[in-house]
C-alpha cells in the first residue's frame, strides 16, 4: 500500500520501519471501512477513491425556500442581496426555466419600473457620441435574434475550495442556459460610434446599493471591446419567450455567453465605452480576479498580481439521476448531463465509475450555437453490488479538459471545474 506517493514523506521523517507502513495502511483501510458503513453498502472501486474527500452520497441536503418568480426548489444562499442555486437535477431541461434559472444578485434590484421611462445611455470616452435610447428605439430600431447563452457565476463551486475562499458557498447550481431574446451590442455600439482607441465596456444598472444609498454603485463591470462585438453579446428582454424575470435583470439586460455571469448586467441602464480597462466597482482589487500564477492554498495574493478573469472553463454537470439513486445490479443506468466551454464547442464528455481509472465516452449532442451548453448521455452497467460514484469529464475542441479533482487554489474561489460526481448505490438483483 505504500505508494511513490508516499515515499517522499516516509524519508522526510526518516522511519521505514514496517509499524509505520502498517499503521498507515490501516489507517486507509479504516477510513474505507467507515464510508462503507455510513453508505450501507460496500464502496466499490474504493481503492481509488481519492485521499481527502468524502463520498458524494454523505453530503448534507439542503434546506429550500420562496422566491418571487422563482421555483421553491432553489436553494438561497444569501437573502440580502438573493443569491440561489439550482439543484443540478432541475438543470436537465435544454434550456433552464426562468423560475429554475439561478440567481446572482449584489444589490436590491428596482421595484417602481416603468418601460415607457426607461432608457439605456451609451456614452464614454471611445463614444463618438452620446446617445439615449428608450426601450422602444431598442425594439423597433434594431434587428432583433436569439440565441441560447449559459451563463455561470464565477464562484460557481466555491464550496470546495479548502481552506475555504470568502463569498457565497456555491456547490454546482449556479449555472443554467436561456434562449435569450433583444439586440446584438455590436449593432447598437455601431449606432453610436466606436472610437478606434476603444478597449472596453462597462454598465450600471437600476438596482439600489444594499446600503441604501442611492448615489452608490453597486457592480458596474464589464468586457473587452472585442467581446462586446461578438455576434452573441446581447442586449436582452426576453427570456426563453417571455419578458425577464426581476430577479434575473427585468426590464434589461447585458447577456455575455462564456464569460462570468457577473459581467452580464441586470437592470441595465448605461453603457460606457472605455479607452482603458473598464474601473467600475467590482472590476478591481481581488474581485473576479484570479492569481496570475499558480499559489499554494491559503496564501494571501497582492491585488496587483490578480488578473481579470475573461473566459469560464470547460465544465460538465450530471443532471439525471439525482444523486442518491439506487437499482438493482441487473438494470442498467441512464445518466444524462449538459457540458458547456467558453471556446468554441465540446469535443466530449466522458464518464468514469471507478474514481477516474477509466473512462466511457458518452453520446454528445450539439450546441444550438456557441456558448450554448450541449446535453450529454450514457447508459452504464456496474458489476457488482455496492456503493458508486458516476463521474463525468468534458474535454473542448482545444483540448482543455475538466481535472479530476479542484483546480488551482485562489483566494476567492472561483473558476472550480473539478468533475462532477453523482452517488449510485446497487443493490442485489
Amino acid at each position: 500500500m505504500t505508494s511513490k506517493k508516499r515515499q517522499p514523506l516516509l524519508d522526510k521523517h526518516k522511519d521505514r520501519s514496517p509499524s509505520v507502513i502498517h499503521r498507515r495502511r490501516f489507517i486507509k483501510k479504516s477510513t474505507l471501512s467507515a464510508f462503507s458503513l455510513a453508505l450501507g453498502t460496500k464502496l466499490v472501486f474504493g481503492a481509488n477513491f481519492p485521499n481527502k474527500m468524502l463520498p458524494i452520497g454523505l453530503e448534507n441536503d439542503h434546506e429550500f425556500f420562496n422566491l418571487p418568480g422563482k421555483s421553491p426548489h432553489l436553494i438561497v444562499l444569501n437573502n440580502k442581496p438573493i443569491n440561489a442555486e439550482t439543484p443540478s437535477e432541475y438543470l436537465d431541461d435544454p434550456l433552464t426555466p426562468n423560475e429554475l434559472f439561478f440567481v446572482r444578485n449584489n444589490g436590491i434590484p428596482p421595484t417602481d419600473i416603468d418601460l415607457n421611462q426607461w432608457t439605456l445611455t451609451i456614452e464614454g470616452e471611445a463614444a463618438q457620441q452620446k446617445k439615449v435610447f428608450t426601450l422602444a428605439d431598442l425594439k423597433s430600431k434594431f434587428k432583433h435574434y436569439t440565441y441560447h447563452l449559459t451563463l455561470e457565476c464565477g464562484g460557481n463551486g466555491r464550496s470546495e475550495f479548502n481552506p475555504p475562499a470568502k463569498g457565497n458557498q456555491w456547490s454546482t447550481g449556479a449555472v443554467g442556459c436561456a434562449a435569450w431574446m433583444g439586440v446584438r451590442l455590436k449593432d447598437v455600439l455601431e449606432a453610436v460610434g466606436v472610437k478606434s482607441n476603444a478597449v472596453y465596456i462597462g454598465y450600471y444598472g437600476e438596482d439600489t446599493h444594499l446600503s441604501g444609498d442611492p448615489n452608490k454603485v453597486v457592480i458596474s463591470r464589464g468586457v473587452p471591446i472585442s467581446k462586446a462585438l461578438e455576434e452573441e453579446s446581447l442586449i436582452a428582454w426576453e427570456m426563453n419567450g417571455t419578458a425577464l424575470p426581476l430577479l434575473n435583470g427585468y426590464p434589461l439586460r447585458l447577456v455575455f455567453g462564456g464569460y462570468p455571469a457577473s459581467c452580464s448586467g441586470k437592470w441595465l441602464s448605461k453603457i460606457v465605452i472605455r479607452n482603458k480597462v473598464h474601473d467600475g466597482p467590482k472590476m478591481n482589487g481581488q474581485a473576479y480576479r484570479v492569481p496570475c500564477s499558480p499559489v499554494a492554498p491559503g496564501s494571501k495574493v497582492a491585488d496587483e498580481d490578480m488578473c481579470i478573469i475573461e473566459g469560464m472553463p470547460t465544465k460538465s454537470l450530471i443532471t439525471y439521476p439525482k444523486s442518491g439513486a439506487m437499482l438493482k445490479l441487473n438494470q442498467q443506468l441512464p445518466i444524462r448531463g449538459k457540458a458547456w466551454t467558453s471556446t468554441k464547442s465540446i469535443a466530449s464528455v466522458a464518464y468514469s465509475i471507478d474514481f477516474g481509472a477509466s473512462w466511457q465516452e458518452c453520446q454528445l449532442e450539439a450546441a444550438k450555437n456557441r456558448y450554448a451548453w450541449q446535453s450529454f448521455h450514457a447508459k452504464i452497467s456496474f458489476p457488482e453490488e455496492g456503493y458508486y460514484e458516476v463521474w463525468a469529464k468534458a474535454t473542448d475542441v482545444l483540448g482543455n479538459t475538466q481535472p479530476m479533482l479542484l483546480p488551482g487554489w485562489n483566494p476567492k474561489g472561483y473558476l472550480n471545474n473539478a468533475c462532477h460526481r453523482i452517488a449510485i448505490k446497487v443493490l442485489k438483483a
